[in-house]
């Protein structure tokens, strides 16, 4: 019963620390868009240079946007600052600025 406990308790810090990553500003490159679906992928770059060269690319993630008019202002190959939420298992872009 107790183990129980803390392998619930676990599950529920790694699924808060997770959904949390998404809250603050992050920039990316824009490698695709669907107008039609309304959808976006970004390449996440990674933020600061904390032993290495820094500039590295990070993962690629497809977000939904929250409102079709954000995907009017970049192209494939901008480079962005967004923000976006994870809502049932899949990202929702709230914020989109082209750097």
């Amino acid at each position: 019963m107790g183990t129980a406990r803390f392998i619930f308790a676990g599950a529920a810090a790694v699924t808060m620390l997770a959904s949390s990553a998404f809250a603050d500003d992050m920039t990316g490159m824009v490698t695709r868009i669907d107008r039609l679906n309304n959808t976006i992928s970004i390449q996440q770059m990674q933020k600061g240079t904390v032993g290495g060269s820094g500039g590295g690319a990070g993962a690629l993630q497809q977000y939904k946007a929250k409102d079709a008019a954000m995907l009017d202002a970049v192209h494939a190959g901008d480079r962005v600052t967004y923000t976006a939420t994870n809502t049932d298992g899949s990202g929702t872009l709230t914020k989109l600025q082209k750097q």
